[in-house]
């Protein structure tokens, strides 16, 4: 391909496209800059494998830690397992891409985005996700494109296009918006606490800058003589597809009305009725075309057999407004909600259950030291609050190795944790580093909203002080022609065979996290706003039964939780307390049993199961750092006696001299008359001279004041 150059400018914002240099056996490849960030993005496709029935598409996005200057950590020093960062950008460029694909195409498709150079101004992720699009349209691969994505920040009154990673960390909005012509195809936000008005004018203002990016796209190809590729559909027999209608429409239909069933006895009667057909067509003759064609295609049965019962349930939602449990459109499940379900030794604990959706999160308080280490290319380079999502086989009945979490569970995860970031006390109020796990017992659909049901129970169980209870409703949608029905909490069918699943999770003042995917090219603005809207009373119904259990946090942590002081140091003295080769630090745990983390500002948290052990530890440190100063009263030991006086430990690494004129209020022959070495003493601070040194006395003391030293000595020891 030819080599090109071009500029988009939107926003205050450029972007630098560069094509036809890098990657020359790629089917496309785009080189993406904007700022000092720079992402290669190909897309390639290669001939289709031997039965399949699915559109295989692969996204990868890869970070390279030189892109920020670094030499990864680990033995190996080189780049290993995808940190989870990467894998929520490989979810966030596969979300938009993945519906615009016919869904017919079975040939091999692979987009891989490598962040080559990144700044701390300009994150990589929108940019991967729009040059998906160039490198697709690049490579003539079928594509209902382009698409585009940008992110939308708040500050202050101003919405503001592709925010720095500043400008998102400090204000209440990050919201990114994927489009194609036909409308938003993708929403992923985390809020503040946003309204819904606010967020429905933030997706309009995100999408109008899509929409120019698009018409860019359009321009570039057209420069460069490339037409969009769209491939016709390959052409099928409708012979198999009326068959297999007209024995089973009748029995299908009447299992989609049974609304009493659960979901295991519906699935075992449309498998019935499978079965039956299954046992029609293996008594036709053999030469037959409908056996012949189930014969010569073993997956078109069960793919025929799937678009019936999907047709019919549509129809039945668009025509009758009923669905296949006889909920209304706007109904939510029947809800109950459990803490405290497990002992205390487990923190907190919450379970949700909506219909046959049913969640167990569990919290865990930890001290700073918890806190997960990022190796990525993001600037945060800790976490205090984790959020896990696990999702057995068990859960749906099946059974599957299990292996270690997938890009689903990790991207669920994500998004639950997103939810609950809003409402989490400040480090400075609770420096606990918190862990939260949802294990999934039970899906009938929306197991990621339930996640952030169970973990607010959970959180409030273990007594974290977060600010309100968040909950959540994934909202579904059919859409025939000109007929749309937004379903509110649609369960697993509904998401499986319905074209959006979108999931809004915020507390009663507003939203806080937003996850929207499609299986179609893309919505209006009007119906999205739609769907928001009706999130809300689900929202708020839903929360109602979780305050219902538990009001307001536990005023009380599990008295298995680690006690924790935090308190500052002067930055300077870090060196002292952990002596060296981590000498006194060691000294400290090994003496008290308590757990000593300090940062490089100098904070210091202490941590034990026992508070007294922890106060104890703390005082050791304090006395360490301690800087006396005249008239300071302490109890002290003498460690050494010389002819003019005694030298006394007052504090931990701390010494003064007491000259043998302050040992007494008479005249003093011999030092060893008064004090030898060993001996407790209760000394005065009487002055610390120019150089620093501590001249101590014995004169002057009032008993209130050595009853105070005594006093602060035992809590120490």
């Amino acid at each position: 391909m030819q080599e090109f150059e071009k500029t988009i400018s939107f926003g205050g914002r450029d972007i630098h496209l560069r094509g036809g240099l890098l990657a020359p056996q790629a089917g496309g490849a785009v080189l993406v800059q904007s700022g000092e960030t720079a992402v290669l993005v190909t897309a390639t496709r290669s001939a289709g494998r031997q039965g399949i029935d699915f559109l295989p598409l692969l996204v990868d996005y890869e970070e390279r830690l030189y892109a920020a200057g670094r030499i990864p950590g680990g033995f190996l020093r080189r780049e290993g397992r995808p940190p989870e960062r990467a894998t929520l950008i490989c979810r966030l460029i596969d979300r938009p891409m993945r519906p615009l694909f016919p869904q017919w195409l079975r040939d091999d498709i692979q987009i891989v985005a490598t962040t080559l150079a990144m700044d701390e101004q300009v994150p990589p992720d929108v940019l991967a996700a729009t040059g998906a699009s160039i490198a697709v349209l690049l490579a003539k691969i079928p594509f209902y494109g382009p698409m585009a994505a940008v992110r939308v920040g708040l500050v202050g009154d101003d919405f503001i296009i592709n925010p720095t990673y500043r400008e998102v960390e400090t204000g209440d909005l990050d919201l990114v918006v994927a489009g194609s012509p036909d409308g938003v195809i993708m929403v992923e936000a985390g809020a503040n606490q946003l309204p819904e008005a606010d967020v429905i004018e933030a997706i309009d203002f995100g999408y109008e800058v899509v929409q120019d990016l698009i018409k860019a796209q359009l321009e570039l190809i057209k420069e460069l003589g490339i037409e969009i590729v769209t491939e016709q559909e390959p052409e099928t027999d409708p012979t198999l597809a009326t068959f297999i209608e007209e024995k089973t429409a009748a029995a299908i239909k009447d299992v989609l009305k049974q609304f009493s069933l659960t979901k295991p006895e519906r699935d075992e009667k449309l498998d019935a009725i499978k079965d039956e057909l299954v046992a029609t067509i293996d008594a036709l003759e053999d030469d037959n075309p409908i056996k012949v064609a189930v014969a010569e295609n073993g997956k078109a049965l069960g793919n025929t057999y799937k678009s019936v019962t999907k047709k019919l349930m549509r129809q039945q939602i668009v025509d009758e407004k009923v669905r296949v449990d006889g909920r209304q459109l706007d109904e939510v499940r029947p809800i109950s909600c459990r803490v405290g379900l497990l002992p205390k030794r487990v923190h907190g604990t919450g379970l949700f259950q909506r219909g046959l959706t049913q969640v167990m999160s569990v919290a865990t308080l930890g001290t700073p030291g918890d806190a997960q280490m990022m190796d990525d290319l993001h600037p945060d380079e800790e976490k205090r609050y984790l959020h896990h999502y696990n999702f057995p086989p068990y859960s749906v009945g099946e059974t599957r190795p299990m292996r270690s979490p997938g890009r689903r569970e990790i991207g669920h995860g994500a998004l639950a944790e997103r939810a609950l970031v809003p409402v989490l006390p400040p480090k400075e109020e609770f420096p606990y580093v918190i862990r939260v796990v949802s294990e999934v017992l039970s899906s009938n659909g929306s197991t990621s909203m339930g996640s952030v049901c169970g973990s607010t129970l959970s959180l409030m169980d273990a007594g974290v002080p977060i600010t309100k209870p968040v909950s959540g409703a994934a909202m579904g949608l059919i859409k025939e022609g000109d007929e749309v029905r937004i379903l509110t909490d649609i369960q697993g069918i509904e998401d499986f065979l319905g074209d959006m699943d979108f999931k809004v999770a915020g507390t009663d003042s507003g939203i806080t996290a937003l996850q929207m995917d499609m299986k179609i090219t893309g919505l209006p603005l009007a119906v999205i706003a739609d769907a928001i809207n009706q999130a809300k009373p689900a929202r708020l119904h839903i929360l109602e039964k979780m305050l219902a259990t538990i009001d307001t946090p536990r005023a009380e942590l599990s008295p298995y939780a680690p006690r924790l002081i935090s308190f500052k140091i002067d930055p300077e003295m870090i060196g002292m307390v952990i002596g060296p080769g981590g000498k006194k630090i060691k000294g400290i745990t090994e003496q008290t049993g308590a757990k000593v983390d300090i940062n490089d500002d100098g904070t210091v948290t202490v941590s034990s199961i026992e508070g007294e052990k922890a106060l104890q530890a703390k005082a050791l440190i304090e006395a360490i750092v301690f800087k006396p100063a005249a008239g300071d009263v302490f109890v002290g030991k003498v460690t050494r006696v010389i002819p003019i006086g005694a030298f006394v430990e007052f504090m931990p690494g701390q010494e003064g001299m007491v000259h043998i004129s302050q040992l007494a209020d008479y005249r003093v022959a011999k030092v060893e008359d008064e004090v030898n070495v060993g001996d407790e003493v209760i000394i005065k601070v009487r002055e610390i001279d120019g150089r620093g040194r501590i001249n101590l006395t014995r004169l002057n003391i009032h008993p209130d004041e050595a009853a105070a030293a005594r006093a602060a000595a035992e809590v120490r020891a």
